[in-house]
């Protein structure tokens, strides 16, 4: 089990320093997007689109790095105050009754519209828009962000798990720091 936690917060891990690099490219393609638009009176659709693009790439590949980072919203009134026990049951019962059944709706809803975008050869609605693979792909991410975030929930519900039946090495009444994989 513990192989399996870490393999998952790893792959996490890996994933959200991409969507760093992500991160820096979309600021980069801004800052060009201006210079050319105000100081060369010249713009691009493509380039436009690919900051929208990239944005929202961030977003949704950068759930399961919020989450295993424990930088999601939730109501910090009680939780802070819980003992490690008591945040590892709220954690259990908080991912199986909501970050699942979510994660489920997002993957079983968003599959047929990827792969209806891959089936026509979607392609931008604009003139001189960003070509074919684009907005297949980024639809794609959708479902996959259902399963990254899904892996994640598991790997925190497993740890949860170990927290609550006293067979984890956390007995410090907190979450293992951020960088630390479990």
């Amino acid at each position: 089990m513990m192989f399996f936690i870490r393999a998952i917060n790893r792959l996490s891990e890996l994933v959200g320093r991409l969507v760093a690099w992500c991160t820096l490219l979309m600021v980069l393609v801004t800052v060009l997007v201006v210079v050319l638009r105000y100081a060369f009176d010249m713009g691009f659709i493509w380039m436009q689109e690919s900051i929208t693009w990239m944005h929202a790439a961030i977003f949704m590949l950068g759930a399961a790095y919020t989450l295993r980072q424990d930088e999601h919203v939730r109501v910090d009134i009680f939780y802070r105050e819980m003992s490690e026990r008591r945040r590892a049951l709220v954690g259990i019962v908080g991912t199986c009754i909501f970050l699942f059944p979510v994660c489920g709706f997002i993957a079983f809803s968003s599959w047929s519209y990827a792969a209806n975008s891959w089936a026509i050869g979607e392609g931008s609605r604009e003139a001189g828009g960003l070509p074919y693979p684009f907005v297949p792909l980024l639809k794609s991410l959708i479902p996959a962000t259902a399963v990254l975030l899904g892996l994640q929930a598991l790997a925190d519900l497993l740890r949860d798990v170990l927290v609550v039946s006293g067979r984890d090495h956390y007995d410090t009444g907190q979450r293992p720091p951020p960088g630390e994989v479990l």
